[in-house]
């Protein structure tokens, strides 16, 4: 009887230290607020593919080089061209041998990340007008 008492005192002291140095040294990051980009791997082969389509064109031109383009209507044509190639049946692009629909993720995401900093540009430009 005695034992089951001196067990649930050690148990009940244990515990309160491991409360004590966990709460001493946790870890906070108060993150809730951001993206989480690790949710992209969920789609991890397409994810793939789309880089394999990226270094398909740094390999052809040189990395980056689409952000160098100056008429953004190339990557509003390019991505339409690719999806109407794979409505018709055809999944894979025959220069490339890589998948149309990755290629036109790609022109979407250089179209998105080229609108992206336009406006991160302007906002800047705005808040030196402003001071």
């Amino acid at each position: 009887m005695r034992y089951n008492h001196l067990k649930e005192w050690e148990d009940t002291v244990d515990k309160a230290i491991e409360e004590v140095i966990n709460d001493e040294y946790k870890f906070v990051k108060n993150d809730n607020d951001k993206t989480n980009l690790a949710i992209l791997f969920d789609t991890g082969s397409a994810l793939s593919d789309v880089a394999d389509v990226m270094e398909f064109g740094a390999k052809k031109y040189s990395r980056k080089n689409w952000n160098k383009v100056d008429d953004k209507e190339r990557y509003i044509a390019a991505p339409l061209r690719h999806l109407l190639a794979y409505s018709k049946g055809e999944k894979i692009d025959p220069e490339s041998n890589k998948s149309h629909l990755a290629h036109a993720i790609c022109s979407l995401l250089f179209l998105l990340e080229i609108d992206n900093e336009a406006i991160k540009l302007k906002e800047e430009l705005q808040n030196e007008n402003n001071r």
